[in-house]
């Protein structure tokens, strides 16, 4: 606590605030994001929905443009649930206590603390990997912290810890302790208030602190986007399936366990059921996006049409190339939209 009044320097907006719309914005928003990532997308939700209940009353497309390029848009879909819930049925108020907060969608342990401990001073500690990795180095913990023994002792841990007369002060101090001098690499050891008593620091194990259990398989997919144009207009559709990007728009796409060249997707049993005749694809060029658990390989072909055909898709349709700034599309695809000069 003395190290947090004295030569903690880290400065973000959320810190020290109490309004509880803003600390549950940024936590959503914080959810698999780095820090500074994630700034410039607080401040715009801020800027456009400064309450709870202007959120409440949002298109979800307009918020899902807004969240653009975050990924896990399931968060964004959980974040516009969750404020029509607060504002229609809980009178706009967020409840303040753990128990409570847990019953609004897209809020987990961790969320649900932050809220209670930042905004109502409750006595609960927020563990999030910043304070995995401050207790399993401190203490020397070589219980893997994502199993469920793992969880139960470093939450346990966590809250006998917890300065309960200012919780708030607390939880902020050890996740940026974690966040600043006891990183995942490199660790600023010799900054640090707890050096004196740290296990992993006396028995050099930083590299070796915190355990996690296994790696997760990652899964390759391959996607071939097809841009169809009919004059000014392309077609897109909303995806709408329980998959990655829901709720996302996108020009046609034929998925493959491989790469498909302009000859192999011509040939591809898909592809010619959409009958585009002697319409040559014109190839233009990929990208890769990394996911947590998979990794997209994008093609890009463009189609120019005589005319607008009716694809036996739901949800898709026509639009004029000018309205897709509009759009709210998945990161890969805004990377090569705005290479292409569509926006």
């Amino acid at each position: 606590m003395d190290w947090h009044r004295n030569a903690n320097d880290r400065s973000l907006p959320w810190k020290e605030e109490k309004d509880p719309y803003k600390i549950w914005l940024s936590e959503i928003i914080l959810q698999q994001t780095r820090a500074q990532q994630g700034l410039p997308y607080y401040l715009k939700f801020i800027d456009v929905y400064p309450t709870v209940a202007d959120m409440a009353g949002a298109k979800d497309e307009d918020a899902f443009r807004i969240w653009q390029g975050l990924g896990y848009y399931n968060r964004c879909r959980n974040m516009l649930a969750t404020a029509r819930t607060i504002t229609n049925d809980l009178g706009g108020k967020f409840p303040k206590t753990y128990e409570g907060l847990l019953q609004l969608k897209g809020i987990g342990p961790y969320t649900a603390a932050a809220i209670a401990s930042f905004a109502f001073g409750a006595a609960n500690a927020v563990v999030d990997g910043n304070v995995y990795r401050v207790l399993a180095r401190y203490f020397g913990i070589e219980t893997p912290f994502d199993t469920t023994e793992g969880k139960k002792q470093f939450s346990k841990l966590a809250n006998e810890l917890l300065d309960t007369t200012d919780s708030a002060a607390y939880n902020q101090a050890i996740m940026d302790l974690g966040a600043t001098v006891c990183t995942p690499a490199n660790p600023v050891c010799n900054n640090c208030p707890l050096q004196k008593n740290c296990i992993a620091h006396k028995q050099d194990m930083t590299t070796l602190l915190p355990v996690k259990s296994k790696k997760q398989k990652i899964t390759q997919r391959y996607f071939h986007f097809l841009l169809l144009h009919a004059g000014d207009n392309i077609w897109i559709h909303k995806r709408t399936g329980k998959d990655i990007w829901q709720n996302l728009h996108e020009p046609l796409l034929i998925e493959d366990n491989k790469v498909l060249d302009v000859k192999a997707l011509q040939k591809n049993d898909i592809y010619k059921t959409y009958g585009f005749g002697d319409t040559v694809p014109e190839y233009g060029g990929y990208l890769i996006q990394k996911l947590t658990h998979q990794h997209i390989e994008s093609h890009f072909f463009s189609l120019q049409l005589k005319k607008e055909v009716k694809l036996p898709i739901a949800d898709g349709g026509w639009i004029a190339v000018k309205g897709l700034k509009n759009i709210a599309f998945p990161k890969t695809l805004v990377s090569f939209l705005e290479k292409k000069l569509y926006f």
